[in-house]
């Protein structure tokens, strides 16, 4: 995944909105890196969609800026629509229509000439390999063609940013990671994706930067690994050839010795410099090691962490 070191592709200060008494979004900030997946995590309403809306233009904030693709959303709303795409958590297909025909009616959308609009059409069918169905009725679709029209048809206003909405929510795992797939092959192009998602095996997968929102605040952001790290439970597993030189470890270093399994479990957060730090002191000892593997929390367990509930857990959305 490659970075653009160009202007921030989205900017967000102190963004706020309440629904009546209900504040849903509490000052937050946000900066997304030009040609990058960037997550936003969080409970069911904690406010994800509520900030892809204002992003997009679909509602207004209370509070706060932002900026999208260089537009100030509240100022140039017409400039930022053109700049954008979005895919919500609900398809946007017309089942009334075929493939091309959903693709076509975009186009039109767009201002597109009809040979333009045509040749689009064409190209995102054989990109999101859907030219076989281009003619079948999209009530046809299963739920992995319907999002990837759903997702073609979001491009055909060719955008630079895109806010991905629970992209792969319903999808069996072949569908999502085809998806996954084609967000890669988006940002590969230089295309900016916001997207908010409820599998968290998803963002570490796609993101380069990941931020957790929990009751309308930003309790934490970095990327993946730096996330990672900020959770206890890291450790380092080293295993031996006899339980002699397991002992001499544990005398060195400490951690929680399996002496069947001729293995040591040493705390360790994994950055290089830890694992530096603990190779020198096997090397001092002059302890011979068969076989190391670090072990570090998943997002799971910063989920879990920060929000103090699983993510598997449900509550009414907002």
């Amino acid at each position: 995944m490659s970075i653009s070191q160009s202007q921030p592709a989205v900017v967000a200060t102190g963004l706020r909105r309440a629904f009546g008494d209900q504040v849903v979004l509490d000052g937050i900030d946000l900066e997304v890196a030009e040609g990058s997946v960037f997550a936003l995590l969080g409970p069911n309403g904690a406010g994800k969609t509520t900030a892809v809306r204002i992003l997009s233009t679909l509602i207004g904030a209370d509070g706060g800026e932002a900026r999208v693709a260089g537009h100030d959303v509240a100022r140039e709303p017409h400039a930022v629509r053109a700049a954008i795409g979005v895919t919500g958590q609900f398809s946007a297909v017309d089942n009334l229509l075929t493939g091309a025909e959903n693709l076509v009616l975009m186009a039109d959308l767009h201002h597109l000439g009809r040979g333009e609009g045509r040749r689009r059409a064409a190209e995102l069918l054989a990109r999101f390999d859907l030219e076989d169905a281009a003619h079948k009725s999209a009530a046809t679709y299963s739920g992995g063609m319907r999002r990837r029209l759903d997702l073609a048809m979001t491009l055909v206003g060719d955008p630079r940013v895109i806010f991905l909405d629970e992209p792969t929510t319903g999808l069996d795992p072949r569908s999502r990671c085809t998806m996954w797939e084609i967000i890669r092959d988006l940002v590969a192009g230089g295309v900016t994706i916001f997207l908010t998602t409820q599998y968290l095996d998803e963002a570490d997968e796609l993101a380069d930067r990941i931020a957790v929102l929990d009751q309308g605040r930003l309790v934490a952001a970095g990327t993946p690994d730096e996330l990672k790290r900020r959770v206890p439970g890291g450790h380092v597993r080293l295993r031996f050839t006899d339980a002699a030189e397991v002992e001499l470890a544990a005398r060195a270093l400490g951690g929680s010795a399996d002496e069947d399994a001729l293995t040591l479990h040493v705390p360790n957060d994994g950055s290089v410099r830890s694992l530096r730090a603990l190779l020198d002191r096997l090397d001092d000892a002059s302890i011979e090691v068969d076989a190391l593997s670090v072990h570090t929390p998943d997002l799971d367990d910063v989920f879990f962490a920060l929000t103090g509930r699983p993510s598997t857990e449900k509550e009414n959305a907002r």
